[in-house]
């Protein structure tokens, strides 16, 4: 670890390549084609890695669309809540396929896609009205979503030119989440597959966690496949990509004491550099802790931005804590890589992959010009 530069964001190889492996035996044995997120992990260093088996990614961007054409190598399957006429020409561009979030916005920009010829599928996303997730931040099916027209909103049959369909509604889910999903899309929306050729499930789909029943999955997918032969099923997982891939590694500066509650300040930012920990919230790991045990010593941890709020605790260590100790906090590759900031001018954690070699690949540092050039 002393080879790390703190704080640093460290990606490692070897298991990268084995969920990559099990997504990729996935998408075979079930039939399906599964696509890279962007929006979980866009770290294209390594898109050479992923496209051993999995050759394409899903976009909510003109810059996500892009990387995805121009770092993946193949037009992106995108989607975003809305499309403005500046974005869109740039969206033909890099797409291959495009989901609208309304038929308002399809009618929009329909003669734009008639222009471009046959080179762009258009789908529609749907909102079956039903969810799994408990976090309502993180919940597309909430009352009042914005995201996918409700069954109320269509009439008997689809616009033409809408060749498929787009659900979104799981986060971190199982595939027992995904079959109760299915039953209700398939309750709701099931008279509109007959009229469309693909069908994209969206993502949340967690199969490399531990314990993912990835049998199931299959069984599933093959059991839908059967019921509507002439569909194209698309999975575009992002978590499921770079799951217990890689730590952020960091530094104790300080140790402070307040109250009787003693917090050790640490040379990186959970707003900045770890935003889900606050947005979620949720409890990240930290290698050699434990949450705060009765009759141990605790120590909470503080970010280095001045946010009040920029903490998280409690912990029990082994030893004490002191200016100087190394913090491992695990998994934080999806997700976090993509949302951080540069908020109070904070500098950024490195990037670094652990090759399968055993040796530490610098892949980007950040300085003062990083932060300069945001508001140039």
């Amino acid at each position: 670890m002393n080879l790390i530069p703190s704080p640093c964001y460290v990606l490692e190889e070897q298991r990268l390549r084995d969920n990559v492996a099990l997504i990729g035996e996935v998408a075979e044995r079930a039939g399906v084609e599964v696509i890279l997120a962007l929006k979980a992990f866009a770290l294209w260093k390594v898109f050479p890695i992923i496209r051993e088996r999995i050759p394409r990614a899903t976009a909510s961007s003109i810059h996500e669309a892009r990387l995805a054409f121009e770092e993946m190598g193949a037009p992106a399957h995108t989607y975003a809540p809305a499309y403005t006429d500046a974005d869109f020409p740039l969206l033909l561009k890099y797409s291959s396929h495009i989901t609208f979030n309304s038929l308002s916005q399809y009618e929009h920009f329909r003669p734009a896609v008639q222009a471009a010829g046959h080179r762009v599928s258009c789908g529609l996303r749907i909102n079956p009205e039903y969810s799994t997730v408990g976090t309502a931040l993180y919940n597309p099916c909430a009352p009042g979503s914005r995201l996918g027209a409700v069954r109320e909103s269509l009439g008997d049959t689809l616009p033409d030119g809408i060749e498929g369909l787009h659900f979104h509604t799981l986060c971190e889910s199982t595939s027992f989440d995904l079959e109760q999903t299915l039953h209700a899309v398939e309750a709701r929306f099931g008279a509109y597959l007959p009229q469309v050729r693909w069908l994209n499930m969206g993502g949340g789909h967690l199969m490399t966690r531990k314990g993912y029943g990835t049998e199931h999955l299959i069984g599933l997918l093959r059991s839908f496949r059967a019921r509507y032969p002439h569909l194209q099923v698309i999975l575009e997982p992002g978590s499921a990509f770079t799951w217990q891939t890689g730590f952020l590694l960091t530094t104790v500066v300080d140790v402070v004491e307040n109250g009787g509650i003693r917090t050790a300040i640490i040379d990186a930012s959970f707003a900045c550099h770890m935003p889900d920990c606050l947005e979620m919230p949720y409890r990240p790991a930290i290698r050699g802790a434990t949450e705060a045990t009765a009759g141990k010593p605790a120590w909470r941890i503080g970010g280095c931005s001045c946010l009040s709020g920029d903490c998280m605790g409690d912990w029990s260590f082994e030893q004490p804590l002191k200016a100087g100790d190394k913090l491992i906090f695990e998994d934080m590759i999806h997700y976090t890589t993509v949302k951080t900031t540069m908020f109070n001018g904070v500098p950024h954690p490195s990037i670094a992959l652990w090759t399968t070699a055993g040796k530490l690949e610098i892949l980007r540092t950040f300085r003062y010009e990083d932060y300069r050039q945001r508001m140039d």
